[in-house]
């Protein structure tokens, strides 16, 4: 398959959506709801908030299914989580300048902490769905050898492979996480 052809299955729900099929919408919803609420919470640490977030994010895509251009968004799954952690650091933006005000600050020091505050937050969202994006080998020998704090030996032994393979799985999963920070940080709105 080329490149720059999506997906069937993307593009289906594409065509489903601009036609209006709500069933369409209940399906985009359960598969990718979970994507959705769980990035915008991590952006924003607010249960309604992320609430709200996924809400704003589904009727998006419901009124502007045609916004979505995969030579240009990738999967649709991609397309999804980008505009989720736009509308986080967007409301993430307007809550924290909210509280600024309210504490009577606002100078250069508090935007200076809430783009610091902000930018964390876009890595970590970022970092989450790369880790849930990747190959389910790549993240088993990230998880083995972080979480379970295992050296390349014992990441091989526990999952049956040689140890280079072990290393390579292990080089290929940081190098994806490490582009985490390299992405651009866009607070505009849906």
């Amino acid at each position: 398959m080329a490149k720059d052809t999506p997906p069937r299955w993307d593009r289906r729900m594409q065509q489903r959506l601009s036609r209006g099929e709500a069933a369409a919408l209940g399906e985009l919803y359960d598969r990718f709801a979970s994507l959705v609420h769980s990035t915008a919470y991590r952006v924003l640490d607010d249960e309604e908030a992320a609430d709200r977030v996924t809400r704003e994010v589904f009727g998006y895509v419901w009124e502007n299914p045609d916004a979505y251009e995969p030579r240009r968004d990738g999967s649709m799954r991609s397309w999804i989580a980008k505009l989720t952690r736009r509308q986080a650091v967007h409301r993430l933006r307007q809550a924290e300048t909210r509280a600024q005000l309210e504490r009577g600050g606002g100078g250069a020091e508090d935007a200076e902490e809430l783009e610091r505050k902000v930018r964390r937050a876009a890595v970590s969202a970022r970092a989450d769905f790369i880790v849930r994006s990747m190959p389910t080998p790549l993240r088993l020998a990230l998880e083995s050898a972080y979480l379970q704090r295992r050296d390349y030996r014992q990441t091989a032994a526990e999952l049956g492979v040689t140890e280079d393979e072990a290393r390579r799985r292990l080089r290929l999963g940081l190098q994806l996480l490490a582009t985490a920070n390299t992405g651009p940080l866009d607070g505009r709105a849906l």
